[in-house]
């Protein structure tokens, strides 16, 4: 396998920006290169350094004048519910029963698992995404087709069958025992092999019964190296089922803490309407808050508050939350975000928003060592984004003289349509589009 050079305006990140100057957080090579070999990345800097490192066997791959950046990365988001995005006029238990538990039931049937998940992961990499961490459905048939298309496209994906034995219909109930014995097999199955990464999912405290809990807290006992995943102050009556159905808990966040659930591999969606004891809670287990600002202006859920968590010392990170997550693209996901926080009062610069894309949500997997950077060792997940693709951004273009303006063009006009090109370890991989668009 020969090497690769790829050329472009190189951006990577190798700390949290502490400001809108704050240059010394990444590093921006103007005419730069990445050198990649069996899949990772050997060298990246100015691309007069790394062509001479590169030699003269070596092909190139030059995306000038565009951006060069690692690979997108979601980290929350539902596989099952691919093609029940924008199902209209509820907020979430009503949709999730009007919508979502009859879509998810689908999944019991292998092929119709298999298609999806083929069309799942061709939304991911169109939209530059090539990490993600995904919840199937109850049926471990999901649960193979999501890992086998990764595995098939080489991605570095997390994921795992949702536990749910009550408040849910029949056709999408499992029970303690076996939510455990299937989520067990799974992990021998998935876990570990290759690039793949197992997320235990009790879904939420209102689907799972205390028993279920056990259950879980034994599959994270017995398997510390995977990722735990589940939902957590979505929406107020949520909040108010999920108390009254674990009465003995101080709060909504207590319920997933007395089953030993809470850890730096826990990643809970939404987090919106928590008390200051949550939030600190929270940041002692080291427990990742995942903000879905898409998915919670759609179901009319809430308001993220950022500075909360960053005043507690609390981890947090971001996600699309498809299908009640109105787009796959991280672009679009953090447009949406700068505009809560704007609400709140709180600003998200564009080399933030970058940041939190790549190297922040990596940190938020422990994965950093991986993915979310270009540094030499990296797996080569890479993105090259076109800041002038759609005619208004290319106009809007002529008069930006910054990276920072560009950056945030991207951000606030971007979608698919910007990805250029996506590698995969190394492999280009941007899908062939399903159907034309001006």
């Amino acid at each position: 396998m020969s090497d690769l050079l790829i050329r472009g305006r190189v951006l990577t990140f190798i700390a949290e920006p502490q400001g809108i100057d704050d240059t010394a957080a990444y590093r921006y090579h103007e005419d730069g290169a990445v050198l990649v070999r069996d899949g990772k990345v050997v060298d990246t800097g100015d691309y007069a350094a790394i062509s001479k490192l590169a030699g003269t066997d070596v092909e190139v791959a030059d995306h000038r004048p565009n951006l060069v950046l690692p690979g997108l990365i979601d980290t929350h988001l539902h596989f099952p519910q691919t093609q029940a995005i924008a199902s209209y006029g509820a907020q979430l238990l009503e949709w999730l029963n009007t919508y979502i538990f009859v879509e998810e039931q689908k999944f019991a049937d292998a092929v119709h698992a298999a298609a999806v998940a083929d069309r799942f992961y061709d939304e991911l990499l169109s939209n530059g995404t090539t990490t993600a961490v995904a919840y199937c459905s109850v049926h471990p048939e999901s649960v193979d087709a999501y890992f086998t298309a990764a595995e098939a496209r080489g991605m570095r994906m997390v994921g795992g069958k949702v536990m749910m034995d009550r408040n849910a219909p029949d056709a999408l109930r499992d029970t303690p025992q076996k939510g455990y014995d299937e989520t067990k097999a799974l992990i021998e199955k998935w876990h570990g092999r290759g690039r793949a990464h197992y997320a235990i999912s009790p879904r939420f405290a209102i689907t799972s019964t205390p028993e279920q809990m056990e259950m879980s807290q034994a599959l994270v006992a017995e398997n510390p190296t995977c990722y735990v995943q589940t939902h957590l102050s979505e929406n107020h009556d949520e909040i108010a089922f999920a108390t009254s159905l674990y009465p003995e808990a101080k709060d909504y966040t207590d319920i997933y803490a007395r089953y030993g659930l809470l850890n730096e591999r826990m990643l809970l969606g939404h987090c919106i309407h928590l008390s200051d004891r949550e939030v600190g809670v929270l940041a002692e287990t080291g427990s990742v808050a995942v903000f879905c600002p898409t998915s919670n202006l759609f179901l009319g859920s809430g308001l993220f508050d950022r500075d909360r968590f960053d005043k507690a010392g609390a981890r947090w990170s971001v996600a699309t939350d498809v299908g009640a997550g109105t787009s796959f693209s991280m672009l679009e996901t953090m447009d949406e975000a700068y505009k809560v926080l704007h609400l709140r009062g709180q600003k998200l610069t564009p080399f933030n928003s970058f940041y939190r894309m790549t190297l922040g949500n990596a940190r938020a997997l422990g994965l950093e060592k991986h993915i979310g950077s270009l540094h030499a060792g990296a797996d080569a997940d890479i993105v090259v984004l076109d800041s002038s693709a759609k005619p208004a951004m290319e106009y809007r273009m002529r008069t930006a003289k910054s990276l920072l303006e560009e950056l945030f063009v991207l951000q606030t006009m971007g979608d698919d349509r910007c990805v250029a090109e996506v590698y995969v370890a190394g492999k280009p991989m941007k899908p062939k589009a399903h159907g034309a668009r001006g």
